[in-house]
């Protein structure tokens, strides 16, 4: 058993607590309060003091694709057009990268997440078992999708559902405590109709957690409603025909019954009024991406009525081929300066709410609330511990605001995960970092067509 301390100590269940302790047993938090009651109760347990440092929660990344880490700044010279990105990243992919590479990549994008104080992912991957095993070795905790291929033709909805679901049972075969595994249709414009309908029936028979990117663009809106645009012609060009709803992709999800399974819906930058009422009544779950949303030019999600809606809404980084670091304390504060910004705000969302956001919100919309997302006993002892010492954070007035507005990845001094620690002080315990760098610098200059390493200056 262990106790650990720190100035401050943050529940996101309760107030802040100033000088405050947390008393972990093997997995679980076990009591959290001032150090000398919790010390008197457990006399013989080992004690460590932070200081000038916060206790609390770890973040929730509910949108990630660690399997494309290795494509970090990659895509940026097309990133002006969502078009010639999404294609230069499946050639990429499919042509320069194997599998080792991929499930490299991931490992990579797992292990910058847990030095920044993520201690669960939601993560989508059309090589699944890449995420999955990534979140495995590097003892995090998350749900791995198992992400369709391109499907759009109702014709062969069912031979793309078979071969859907013979992935998802092998990641569900090897499944452990810490993380589970969930379907991924991809999007309204890569999946057909049919497709749709079959994995919604499957996932509410098995009770299957299911994600989806939805309403990512003004793209993707131009698609749905009228037919045309980039993805009508990604269509003509491989002769597919695309039977336009002319709704919503919120309305087309509630039409078809993909909303009867409460899914985790990514983005939702172009809702309507409408679609937010719906998305609040079918339980349906947010993941809000405001950085990725921003760096395409896709606009800002309405963060601020999906919290006064009561919606369960997390923070996602999305890949770093589209935001470029994992790291959801910059992620939480871009989204609160972005809400602020809004034309059509009512108000100032709060560092404490956003803090809250990124860590009980993020369990919330994975489903994981009972097990993690507050410091509270019973809970898993997911935690991470932030150094608050740095003149930039200097003085401390109030904790939420140091920590959301003056704080990085780089101020996380520890990330533990059931009581494990995996990360402490710039140190992985759970991976060898150098080699893992050695790898990724590999990958990349594969990746831009040079297959020997650089040569090293002498002298």
């Amino acid at each position: 058993m262990k106790i650990i301390s720190a100035n401050y100590v943050l529940p996101i269940s309760g107030v802040p607590i100033e000088n405050g302790a947390v008393a972990i047993e093997k997995d679980k938090i076990v009591a959290v309060g001032k150090p000398a009651e919790i010390i008197a109760k457990f006399p013989a347990a080992a004690a460590e003091d932070f200081g000038e440092a916060a206790i609390m929660p770890g973040f929730v990344n509910a949108h990630s694709h660690l399997e494309i880490t290795a494509m970090r700044s990659f895509l940026d010279d097309v990133e002006h057009d969502f078009s010639r990105w999404l294609v230069k990243l499946s050639t990429v992919r499919a042509e320069k990268l194997t599998e080792s590479d991929i499930e490299i990549s991931a490992v990579w994008g797992a292990l910058e997440g847990l030095r920044a104080g993520v201690t669960c992912f939601a993560d989508i991957g059309r090589y699944g078992k890449a995420g999955f095993e990534a979140l495995k070795k590097t003892g995090l905790r998350g749900i791995s999708f198992q992400e369709t291929d391109f499907s759009p033709r109702n014709e062969t909805a069912a031979d793309d559902f078979q071969k859907l679901v013979e992935k998802f049972l092998a990641l569900k075969e090897t499944e452990t405590a810490r993380v589970k595994a969930g379907i991924s249709p991809h999007a309204p414009y890569t999946v057909s109709r049919r497709l749709f309908e079959l994995i919604a029936d499957y996932a509410l028979g098995e009770k299957i957690d299911l994600s989806i990117h939805a309403a990512e663009s003004k793209e993707e809106t131009e698609f749905m409603l009228y037919g045309t645009g980039f993805f009508a012609g990604i269509y003509q060009k491989f002769g597919h025909v695309w039977d336009t709803p002319k709704v919503s992709t919120i309305e087309y999800f509630d039409r078809i019954g993909i909303l009867q399974t409460a899914p985790l819906l990514a983005h939702c930058v172009t809702v309507s009024e409408k679609d937010i009422e719906t998305v609040r009544a079918s339980n349906t779950r947010i993941a809000h991406c405001p950085k990725s949303n921003a760096k395409f030019g896709h606009g800002i999600a309405p963060l601020e009525k999906f919290l006064d809606e009561n919606i369960k809404v997390g923070l996602g980084s999305d890949s770093v081929a589209s935001n470029n670091t994992c790291d959801i304390l910059e992620e939480s504060r871009f989204a609160t300066l972005l809400a602020r910004s809004r034309e059509d705000k009512k108000r100032l969302l709060n560092a404490g709410e956003i803090l809250e956001a990124a860590t009980l919100g993020g369990a919330r919309a994975l489903n994981l609330e009972a097990e993690i997302g507050t410091l509270s006993a019973g809970k898993q002892a997911d935690l991470i511990v932030i150094s608050l010492s740095a003149a930039a954070q200097q003085p401390v007035h109030d904790v939420y605001a140091a920590i959301l507005f003056a704080s990085t990845a780089r101020d996380v001094r520890l990330t533990m995960i059931g009581g494990e620690e995996i990360y402490r002080d710039g140190d992985a315990k759970t991976v060898d970092e150098d080699e893992l760098r050695f790898e990724m610098k590999r990958i990349a200059r594969k990746m831009n067509g040079k297959s020997e390493p650089p040569a090293v200056a002498s002298g």
